[in-house]
């Protein structure tokens, strides 16, 4: 028997949540934000409500609510901290805030996002924290792309990808795990709120936990790298996270001793994502996509900067 559907009955669930807010809601159409295997996002005026992936569990859901909860001028805190469950799914319900611009690449808030991070990473984890699911995911978009079809851009992505620590690959534990990280730093992760005009908060907590922090400056790094932002950008992010006494890279000189096996480690979950999908579309690869498999079959010659730390 096929699974009953999802997206109507989230719907019909944010529509009463947001009722329940407000007294003044103008009753307008339910927006879908998101709808993909992983996640399914719709909004109802001021509340949005969020179905995790289908192997999330309460066990691992539920610190990263009460982290999110307990830390509101970082994170963006749950309207409850104990989640829903929904055709198998467990559901949250989350204040509607004004994301990132994509229109306005120049006005993009590096230094908010930095910030942020800084004091993510400063923050004491609580006990019972889960480890920060970032090395996980990566593994997971590479197990996907060795099950694609064959394509001339897999072997230099996995090239890179054995290339890299035992830890980076979720083959090992991560060498440091006092830090509290956000896991999937990216600037669709920030939101203004109160909407629409607020101070920038994180959202999205599913793989929030104790880690390496160097993986959330991981993914800005790689695209800085892969010349796909642009080196003021990359520059104002990172003497933002310095500034803001950020742990994961030392207060000055080189940072990437820190960065390159993180970056290493998103660039190739990014290829890989990207060789799937064009795969299963039956389509080439576009130029970003290209240059981020080239920046793989670079990686695959050069070996990674190991810290001691990082070397496992």
């Amino acid at each position: 028997m096929p699974a009953p559907p999802l997206l109507p009955e989230l719907t019909a669930q944010v529509r009463a949540a947001a009722h329940v807010r407000t007294s003044a809601c103008p009753c307008g159409i339910t927006t879908t934000l998101a709808d993909r295997p992983d996640a399914t996002v719709v909004r109802h005026a001021d509340t949005v409500a969020k179905a995790h992936a289908p192997d999330m569990t309460r066990a691992d859901l539920a610190p990263r609510l009460t982290v999110a909860a307990a830390i509101p001028d970082v994170l963006l805190p749950p309207l409850s901290p104990t989640p829903v469950a929904l055709h198998g799914r467990l559901v949250t319900f989350w204040p509607y805030g004004t994301p990132v611009d994509p229109d306005t690449p120049d006005a993009a808030p590096w230094e908010a996002a930095a910030t942020l991070l800084a004091r993510l990473h400063r923050t004491p984890p609580p006990p019972g924290t889960p480890t920060m699911r970032g090395p996980a995911k990566a593994a997971h978009a590479v197990a996907r792309l060795r099950d694609a079809a064959p394509h001339p851009a897999v072997p230099p992505v996995l090239r890179a990808w054995d290339t890299l620590p035992a830890w980076a690959r979720a083959e090992a534990p991560m060498p440091h795990t006092g830090t509290l990280c956000h896991g999937d730093l990216h600037l669709g992760q920030l939101v203004r709120h109160p909407a629409p005009e607020g101070p920038w908060l994180l959202i999205d907590v599913d793989d929030l936990g104790v880690g390496v922090p160097a993986w959330d400056l991981a993914r800005p790094a790689a695209w800085y790298a892969c010349g796909l932002l642009p080196p003021g950008e990359w520059a104002r992010f990172l003497a933002a996270y310095r500034a803001a006494g950020g742990p994961a890279v030392p207060v000055d000189g080189d940072p990437w001793p820190a960065l390159d096996v993180p970056a290493r480690a998103l660039t190739v979950q990014t290829a890989a994502r990207a060789v799937a999908k064009a795969v299963a579309a039956g389509r080439p690869l576009d130029e970003v996509e290209q240059s981020v498999v080239d920046a793989c079959d670079r990686m695959a010659t050069v070996p990674p900067q190991l810290t001691q730390e990082h070397a496992k």
